[in-house]
């Protein structure tokens, strides 16, 4: 979805928030109560364009400092996925589009199917990570891929 910005209400908001690269804890906490407050408006339906726009940036920016201050732990890549998960706070519908199917990724969360290369490329992009930290940690994974 494109949404239509005011230049003058978006910079407004922008002029307040002051989003930026997030260097500390400080920063973060400020950025996440911002973004708190325009999530709720959008559970409501009352952001504008703008709120909308904003909320993604600060989104942005949230994940990208807790993405470099708290590293992924050496997880099998199956626990990777569930921490991922965990971490951004989506459930396994969430992966539908990257699976092709609600029931493969079933399969793949309850351990009853492996990863495909495939399923590795769009997990690595969809959560912006290494493909790398999918193959890592298990045994057979260098082979089954």
């Amino acid at each position: 979805m494109v949404l239509t910005l005011s230049p003058g209400k978006y910079g407004k908001l922008l002029s307040k928030t002051l989003p930026k690269r997030i260097e500390n804890d400080a920063e973060f906490d400020r950025f996440v109560e911002t973004m708190e407050k325009l999530s709720r408006a959008i559970e409501r339906q009352e952001a504008s364009p703008e709120e909308q726009a904003l909320h993604a940036l600060l989104s942005t920016l949230i994940r990208e400092y807790d993405d470099r201050t708290e590293p992924l732990p050496p997880l099998d890549p199956l626990r990777l996925l569930h921490f991922l998960l965990d971490q951004r706070g989506l459930r396994p519908a969430d992966l539908t589009p990257i699976f092709g199917a609600r029931s493969i990724a079933s399969l793949v969360l309850s351990g009853k199917r492996e990863l495909s290369k495939t399923h590795i490329r769009r997990l690595a992009a969809f959560f912006h990570v290494s493909p790398a930290l999918f193959l890592e940690g298990s045994v057979d994974a260098k082979t089954r891929t």
